[in-house]
Formats: C-alpha cells, sequence, structure tokens
C-alpha cells in the first residue's frame, strides 16, 4: 500500500502564497506526468517539472509548473482535448507573459464552474517547442539553481520578501522577480560572471 499524500496543492488564482519546500511536489509531479503521458505522451516530446517546486528545499507557491515539449507548435492543437479529458482547462496561446506559449490550467473546482475568485490553481502546464527560447531560459533557470544552492537560497528570500509584500496580487509579486530572474538567465548562458 503507497503513501497517502495529505497536503494540497494550490492557492487562489490572484494570491502569491509561497510555502516551505515540500518533498512531495516531486512524487505529485510523478504522478501528474504520468497522467499526462498517458494522455498526450505518443504526441509530445517531453513532459518535464519545471518551477520552483522543482527546486529541491526551494520555498515557493503550491502549484505544479509542467513544461509540455513539442516537435512542432501544431502539435498542441491535438493535445487540447485529451488534456482536458483529464482536467485541464485550455487557456489558449499566450502574447503577454510567455509569447507563444500554449497553456492550461488544473485546479478546483474546474476553471469554468465558477469564478475568479473561488479557483484554486493547483498545475500550470506550459506547451512549447524543442527550440523555444522560453524552453531554454525555463530549463537553464531551474538548472542553475538546482546547480547553485546559495543562489537558489537567495531567489527563495526574494520570494518570501515579495510574498509578504504582495500577498494578494500576484501580477507584483510576479514582477518584482522579473531581474533576479533575467541575471540568472544570463549567467546560465555564460554572459555574465
Amino acid at each position: 500500500m503507497g503513501m497517502v499524500l495529505a497536503v494540497p496543492l494550490g492557492i487562489p488564482r490572484h494570491s502569491a502564497v509561497v510555502e516551505p519546500y515540500d518533498p512531495n511536489w516531486p512524487v505529485l509531479f510523478a504522478d501528474e506526468r504520468r497522467r499526462i503521458v498517458e494522455a498526450v505522451g505518443h504526441i509530445v516530446a517531453g513532459v518535464h517539472h519545471v518551477g520552483s517546486t522543482s527546486i529541491p528545499g526551494m520555498a515557493a507557491k503550491p502549484i505544479l509548473d509542467i513544461a509540455v515539449l513539442l516537435h512542432e507548435f501544431e502539435d498542441g492543437e491535438r493535445c487540447i482535448e485529451p488534456l482536458e479529458n483529464i482536467g485541464y482547462v485550455h487557456k489558449g496561446v499566450d502574447e503577454v507573459d510567455i509569447p507563444g506559449d500554449r497553456f492550461f490550467l488544473r485546479g478546483h473546482p474546474p476553471q469554468e464552474s465558477c469564478s475568479d475568485g473561488e479557483v484554486i490553481r493547483t498545475h500550470i502546464l506550459h506547451m512549447y517547442t524543442l527550440d523555444s527560447p522560453i524552453r531554454r531560459d525555463h530549463f537553464a533557470f531551474r538548472d542553475y539553481l538546482i546547480a547553485h544552492p546559495e543562489v537558489a537560497a537567495e531567489y527563495a528570500r526574494l520570494k518570501l520578501a515579495l510574498a509578504d509584500k504582495h500577498s494578494d496580487d500576484r501580477t507584483a509579486y510576479s514582477a518584482g522577480k522579473g531581474s533576479f530572474i533575467k541575471k540568472v538567465i544570463a549567467k546560465a548562458a555564460g554572459e555574465i560572471e
């Protein structure tokens, strides 16, 4: 008999709650990855854990960020219905935050059955091609923080301070992380020392 995970994922849509690292996050991702691969594995090039919940020891919003990689961007169209069948809501192609990223949300209750204030987001699924610069940056940021725990600790302190200051404003919380993220991506690319 397997271990029952009592730790819930999710926060309200507009809030910026950062929680201490939970060792169940990789386990929850592995379970979700299996569900996604069963639904669209024959179409996609890969399913990866990204975002802060993928970094050991990192404080994070308790939402799993998932990157689904495509050989061709058009393959994403074929994934919409199968992903909707396992609880994801297709939100379209993002042209603002992550240009060219097709994205999906999962939460409870289901997105379309309630007002925004009641939605608890648990999973965000980003879909982009293998050669996407956004994919490259997301993976470089994650991998750099895993390889440099001191930088990850600095990022965690920043996130906690921003969440304390902007607990009900996810937009301001995200904007506050921007320059730090750009600096880390540049370091990962070897552009600065």
